[in-house]
Formats: structure tokens, sequence, C-alpha cells
């Protein structure tokens, strides 16, 4: 039991929120297409929910703070009135971060049936 408990407790302390994970994962999705706009639109599709643009943002600046993200400027085109368009990838890091997250998600259920029925 003791193992069990800091198996999870470093699993869970390595990992990412689940903000944090829906914008991970929509890097992977997204692959060499991953900018801002495509970025936003596949998280609140998977969320099903309405995002703001500015969390993302932020979510997608804390993620390159944190190195489980890189960015690069494309050059800018004439539809963009010149301004560039930056682009976003998961690091090595990143995709650890979401194995791990994986992980730990997949041990809290371990043993439970789902969906979970309300004991009366």
């Amino acid at each position: 039991m003791i193992k069990a408990m800091s198996t999870l407790y470093t699993l869970t302390m390595n990992t990412v929120g689940q903000f944090e994970q829906a914008v991970l994962v929509a890097l992977v999705r997204l692959g060499a297409d991953a900018y801002g706009r495509a970025i936003l639109k596949d998280v609140q599709s998977r969320l099903d929910r309405e995002v703001s643009a500015g969390a993302v943002y932020a979510t997608l600046e804390r993620l390159e703070a944190k190195g489980l993200v890189s960015s690069r400027l494309a050059p800018g085109t004439a539809i963009r009135g010149g301004r560039a368009r930056r682009y976003f990838a998961p690091t090595a890091a990143g995709v650890q971060a979401l194995n791990d997250a994986k992980r730990a998600s997949d041990f809290l259920w371990r043993g439970l049936a789902w969906p979970l029925k309300v004991r009366i």
C-alpha cells in the first residue's frame, strides 16, 4: 500500500493540469499545423466548451516556460498583413508529462468499474 501511494504521489506531482493536458494533446494531434487558432479550436472541440484565446495563449506560454513546449515563428503572409504566425510543438519533456499524466489517471481509476454508480 505504501509503495502504491508513493507511486501515485510521484506520478501526480510530475504531471500537468487538465487544461495543460488538453493543450498538449492538441499540439500532438495537430502536428506541424499547431498554431494559436487551430489549437484553440481543437481544445474547445475536445473539452466541448467555450475557451478563451487568452487562456490558451497563457497556457502555451506557461508550458513553454516549463520546457514542455517549443515554438517557432513562420514568415508573415500577405493575408495576415505581413504578421508572422507562431507554431508550437511539444518537447520530449512535454510528451513525457502527457504520458505521466495518463499513467497517473489510469492508476487512480484502477480497479473501478466505469461508469461509477451511486451507492445508497
